[in-house]
């Protein structure tokens, strides 16, 4: 466990090689970039074995850096059950995601197929992606944890705007990374607060300095507040959230991965890190709760209006971050971790999903516009059940277990109101689930998609795998699988209070509301029509606030108007005329006249001269004299 280090940098050492020299490798060196992620997820399977043989706790193994003071900066690493599920997720689902890269990174061009020209580039991205993501995970300290934070936002960037030449994509990209950078500035406060009242770096000393209550309550309280404000921006958590519907312009393998295994996954992940630090501080731990929510019913509600597959999707994502936020304000440790891994699983395939829709269909993501593709892509169409029915939370389907036990913890630990919204939050993900997939696959072919024709191997080989995974890595929840009580017991172990736990009451519950939703799903857009249209008319204002996103981006370009713009001008305004003007236009302006003047003086005459060093003494000594 204690060379773990090593995993990130196969990663880096293939951006590296494919930065610099991917013109002179064949194929652009894509296949270093399939090796390396191989490589990293052989290493996270090593990890994890030995993680289960010497028993599931806590290891640290620090290694200084260097020192300021009597604070000290290492580069050490923590192994516990959280960092080898997360270890174990991003390696796998990037290596997934890279192979599948493979065929959708091809073109048709003039008759055949060929790689996108800047293929190279891709995956040398892509490597840094993943590579970033298993920094930030590894950490010992906050700030190894904020370069690797950093450096994930980076590449999100890179890679949503790899097609850069399109406007959309490039400002994709621009507000991907601005609105992210908003939350990374409380990140980066919170931390610099914690570092100074414990004078440390270290996450341990800082977790076992707030446990042991041996720092100031109200720096506890804003570090906490301020930390979380920075996983609200990672994790598109309401009103945050503007960022990621508008990432769909990057390939869709990179959205795969941002809502699978890195990015918005990096922001649950720092609260399950420091979560005993949230535990101390009950107003934050609500916060999150409140807004986890929020997050998972808003998420859900635009999800049910969108006709983009691929922002559907993306708002899906949106609202099972919601949920996983939601288990941690209720203290569902290992309902968020165990959630985080099965949601994972199953939205990577369904984006890949979409991916091998897209590429039949030349990049068509509208649903109304689409229909029949069961006949045609019957791989995929299958694949994109299991994914649908398992995030809808149908049995035996893996995010059923884990959204079971999110349910558990809300209705243990938290006000009424937030179970009836989870459970009103799971109709309309069964919902929206039924409505893509029979939009999409349900019904008769229509005629423009008579060629459209399953996705090559390369690409349907990966599905199929997440397909399976699907299905039964739910199964690890039961105490069958391993000596320690299954994957509860397992993330338990690493000292947080949270185990899994079993209650068929609610199991039944959350699957006879999960089975509405999916009948309700049939009977609009299947059984009658006038139905819908009926619901629609009457709901209208409520579908018009959906479809415009909450009005959340109409009021960001107001607030940038009326504010930044404002202020940009008032500032702009400081500058030229009181800065610029008065401050060095001025000054330079006296200066090139008085020079003008004295050079009248300048006669090349020595009787001048004279005359002047005589003046200029005389009146030296008259001040002299008159001084004293």
């Amino acid at each position: 466990m204690e060379l773990a280090w090593v995993i990130p940098i196969f990663g880096i050492s293939a951006f590296f090689a494919l930065a610099l020299f991917r013109n002179y490798l064949p194929w652009q060196g894509k296949y270093i970039a399939v090796v390396a992620a191989l490589l990293a997820f052989l290493g996270a399977w090593v990890v994890l074995l030995d993680l289960i043989d010497q028993g599931p706790a806590l290891y640290h193994y620090p290694r200084e850096w260097f020192s300021a003071g009597s604070i000290a900066v290492g580069w050490g690493i923590i192994i516990d059950p959280l960092t080898v599920v997360m270890l174990v997720l991003v390696t796998f689902i990037s290596l997934v995601v890279q192979l599948y890269s493979l065929g959708y990174m091809r073109r048709h061009v003039g008759g055949t197929e060929r790689d996108d020209p800047r293929i190279g580039w891709y995956f040398a991205a892509h490597s840094l992606f993943a590579a970033s993501m298993l920094t930030l995970v590894l950490a010992d300290n906050l700030l190894l944890l904020y370069v690797g934070w950093e450096l994930v936002g980076l590449c999100s960037y890179l890679l949503i705007g790899f097609w850069y030449e399109r406007t959309s994509a490039s400002q994709a990209a621009k507000k991907a990374f601005i609105t992210t950078r908003v939350g990374d500035v409380g990140l980066l406060i919170g931390i610099v607060l914690l570092v100074v009242e414990v004078g440390s770096f270290d996450i341990i000393t800082i977790l076992n300095s707030v446990t042991a209550a041996e720092t100031d309550q109200s720096i506890t309280t804003v570090s906490a507040f301020l930390i979380f404000f920075g996983a609200m921006g990672k994790s598109a958590q309401f009103p945050l959230h503007v960022w990621l519907p508008d990432a769909m312009e990057g390939p869709t393998p990179v959205s795969a991965l941002i809502h699978a295994a890195t990015m918005v996954t990096a922001g649950v992940f720092l609260v399950a890190r420091l979560f005993p630090l949230f535990e101390a501080v009950e107003s934050v731990q609500l916060a999150i709760a409140i807004v986890g929510i929020i997050t998972a019913l808003a998420g859900a509600s635009m999800a049910l209006v969108m006709t983009d597959l691929k922002r559907i999707l993306a708002y899906s994502t949106m609202s099972h971050l919601g949920f996983m936020m939601l288990a941690l304000g209720a203290g569902g440790y290992t309902a968020a971790v165990f959630h985080l891994l099965m949601h994972g699983v199953a939205k990577a395939m369904l984006f890949l999903t979409a991916g091998s829709i897209m590429h039949a269909m030349h990049d068509q993501t509208d649903i109304t516009k689409m229909g029949g593709l069961r006949s045609r892509m019957p791989i995929t169409s299958a694949a994109f059940l299991v994914g649908a029915l398992s995030l809808a939370g149908i049995p035996p389907l893996n995010a059923f277990w884990s959204k079971d036990e999110i349910v558990l913890s809300v209705a243990e630990n938290l006000n009424p109101i937030f179970l009836i919204l989870l459970l009103i939050a799971i109709v309309i993900s069964a919902l929206y689930m039924f409505r893509v997939g029979w939009l999409v696959f349900g019904g008769d072919i229509k005629a423009n998609n008579k060629d459209v024709r399953e996705a090559p191997r390369v690409m349907s080989a990966p599905i199929a795998v997440l397909a399976i995974l699907t299905l039964c890595t739910g199964f690890l929840a039961l105490p069958l699988f391993d000596g320690y009580g299954g994957i509860g017991s397992f993330v338990y172990s690493a000292g947080h209070p949270h185990a899994f736990e079993f209650n068929f009451v609610w199991m039944g519950i959350s699957v006879v509301l999960a089975f509405s939703g999916i009948l309700l799903g049939y009977r609009l857009y299947v059984q009658d029509h006038t139905l819908l249209n009926t619901v629609s008319m009457k709901l209208e204002p409520l579908h018009r606030v959906l479809i415009n996103r909450f009005y959340m981006d109409h009021l960001y370009e107001w607030l940038v108007k009326r504010i930044v713009n404002t202020s940009s001008e008032l500032l702009g305004h400081f500058d030229r005329k009181i800065v610029n003007d008065l401050g060095v236009d001025t000054p330079g302006l006296v200066t090139v006249q008085l020079g003008h003047r004295l050079r009248r003086h300048v006669t090349g005459f020595f009787s001048d001269y004279g005359l002047g060093m005589i003046i200029g003494i005389c009146a030296l000594i008259l001040f002299i004299r008159l001084s004293n």
